[in-house]
């Protein structure tokens, strides 16, 4: 057996590693549904649902309608929206169109919006008639490239929006429509009778432009292409062949759809099995667990967050959540308590994976048939290779168990960073791997570990200390909800660990000299932490992961500020 690709072993008889993938345009996948089902529903929001036939026929008439304003190939538009119909709409319609999407993320500062809006040549952007969303385009109209917006309405696709509805997705603007600020439902207002643009190579048409986090320095924008995003879907395809039914799916979908993860799960790979999507614009414990209860959910992707959200809920316990066929946490490491803790509270395996933007969000998986393996992320998915390789940038492939960079190859390996030859050329090795900057190792069953992130990474006394390793036992405490590490200049040892810890809710609190006592036999001496502090909680990125930057910018100011006292 070929040693580099020692996974092969621990596959399942029900995954093929090999398995054709199907590298095709977007829009295929909505045309499959529709040929299929297409009296299926495809959305349900807020209690009103479109069919796939009806979804079809909305894409085309906004992509003749985009057309109409100039979307042709080359032109790159972005959409700025929440969880709502309108976003299924403009994504699948700027692609017939012939266009580019660039998503944008609706917490992004103004000055990120408008470096993205620079970077990324955006020249349209599809908005909600919100406070939340409109009043920040307008301004971005006048002081960026911008030429056009069109604004939806957020009642075009549903009945009413009840006062807790409302309440959830915050006030109305007042829209002033004009030459540069079309309406959402004008644009439908055709026969649908866009020109076509068809596709010779997708793993050359560029289909997405997804800017990564930006945790050090400019947000980058991952090129991803239509082969990229089917490729993606149909190794989810691969993965999952056994476990759901094409036209018999209810997924609820909270995510927010700009981010990759969201976007692969819930709408993309949800089309392929022509699955009816429950769109909630935010996630809400209490009304995730009733919506799974009382809709019959078969598939809810979340965050580890949600996941430890749900487990704090007295509901998860007392609802009855049979319907679940699959729980999946992507987005960061799930903390290993957390996922056996569900499973018995919730009675559905709680499933982990591994990916990024860059990798169109697969990247590894984890077999419903394999035995556990605390601790792993899962093998890599069919078609795509895992190397592990030293954290100094050479390329020699590190042996069995040693810690190095995650670096990936694969169909869903993004072509590379929009207008940046040089970052391109440092992601990537000699022979096409992409260094993710994640830490981690392969066993000799091929199942990849995930120890941390190359910026995490906390070098004390000269030893390389894994916040995770530490955050893993925190999570053991039976008090502690939430938790992470950073690394915080120390006189003696160089960095040493700090944790920011959020409480359960009624739990006693502990000092310090407590969690040391808790942690002596769970940790090495060199992982020893120097400090904690507890807070009511901690600060999260848009997709509610824990985000750590934050933390790490408080403690600098800090830091800064006692140095100069």
């Amino acid at each position: 057996m070929n040693t580099d690709m020692r996974w092969l072993k621990s596959y399942p008889d029900t995954v093929k590693w090999d398995a054709p993938l199907a590298l095709r345009p977007v829009w295929e996948l909505l045309e499959l549904a529709v040929r299929d089902y297409p009296e299926n529903p495809a959305i349900d929001f807020l209690g009103h649902k479109l069919t796939y036939r009806q979804l079809d026929s909305l894409v085309a008439r906004f992509a003749c309608g985009l057309q109409q304003l100039g979307v042709r190939p080359g032109v790159h538009v972005g959409i700025y929206l929440p969880n709502c119909p309108h976003y299924f709409i403009a994504f699948l319609g700027v692609l017939r169109a012939g266009g580019t999407v660039v998503n944008y993320s609706p917490l992004d500062a103004e000055r990120t919006l408008a470096h993205k809006i620079e970077d990324s040549e955006t020249d349209i952007m599809v908005t909600l008639d919100l406070a939340a969303f409109y009043p920040k385009m307008v301004t971005l109209l006048d002081s960026t490239r911008l030429k056009q917006l069109v604004v939806g309405q957020l009642t075009e696709f549903c009945a009413e929006v009840s006062e807790s509805q409302a309440g959830q997705l915050g006030p109305a603007a007042e829209v002033a429509y004009n030459e540069t600020c079309h309406s959402f439902g004008k644009l439908l207002d055709n026969a649908g009778d866009y020109k076509a643009y068809p596709i010779d190579d997708p793993a050359t048409a560029l289909a997405v432009l997804q800017y990564t986090g930006g945790t050090t320095g400019a947000p980058k924008g991952a090129m991803l292409t239509h082969a990229n995003i089917t490729g993606s879907c149909a190794q989810l395809e691969a993965i999952l062949d056994s476990s759901l039914e094409a036209g018999q799916e209810r997924v609820l979908a909270v995510l927010p759809p700009f981010h990759i993860y969201a976007l692969m799960i819930n709408m993309i790979f949800s089309l392929r099995l022509a699955s009816e999507v429950y769109l909630h614009p935010r996630f809400d414990a209490e009304t995730v667990l009733r919506e799974i209860a009382e809709s019959r959910i078969t598939t809810f992707p979340g965050v580890p967050t949600m996941f430890i959200g749900l487990l704090a809920h007295p509901l998860t316990s007392q609802l009855d959540l049979t319907s679940l066929k699959m729980c999946n946490s992507g987005g960061a490491p799930l903390p290993i308590d957390v996922q056996q803790r569900y499973q018995d509270v919730a009675g559905c395996a709680l499933r982990e994976g591994w990916g990024m933007t860059e990798t169109t969000t697969s990247g590894t998986f984890t077999p419903k048939e394999a035995e556990p393996h605390p601790g792993s992320c899962g093998l890599p998915v069919p078609g795509s290779r895992i190397r592990i390789m030293p954290l100094d940038g050479s390329d020699q492939e590190l042996p069995v168990g040693e810690r190095g960079e995650v670096c990936i190859a694969g169909p869903n390996v993004t072509a590379g960073y929009w207008k940046r030859p040089d970052a391109t050329a440092e992601a990537m090795t000699k022979d096409g791997f992409l260094r993710t900057g994640d830490v981690g190792y392969m066993d000799e069953g091929g199942w990849v570990y995930i120890v941390d992130r190359t910026k995490d990474m906390i070098l004390c006394s000269g030893y390389n200390v894994y916040p995770r390793t530490i955050e893993e036992a925190i999570y053991e405490h039976p008090a502690v909800e939430e938790v992470s590490v950073i690394g915080v200049d120390d006189p003696y040892r160089g960095q040493a660990p700090k944790a920011f810890i959020k409480l359960k809710a009624g739990a006693q609190v502990f000092d310090f000299a407590e969690l040391q006592v808790f942690l002596e036999s769970r940790l090495g001496k060199h992982e020893r932490l120097q400090a904690m502090e507890i807070r009511d909680a901690l600060p999260r990125t848009p997709v509610g992961k824990l985000s750590k930057k934050e933390l790490v910018e408080e403690e600098r100011q800090r830091t800064a500020t006692i140095s100069a006292g």
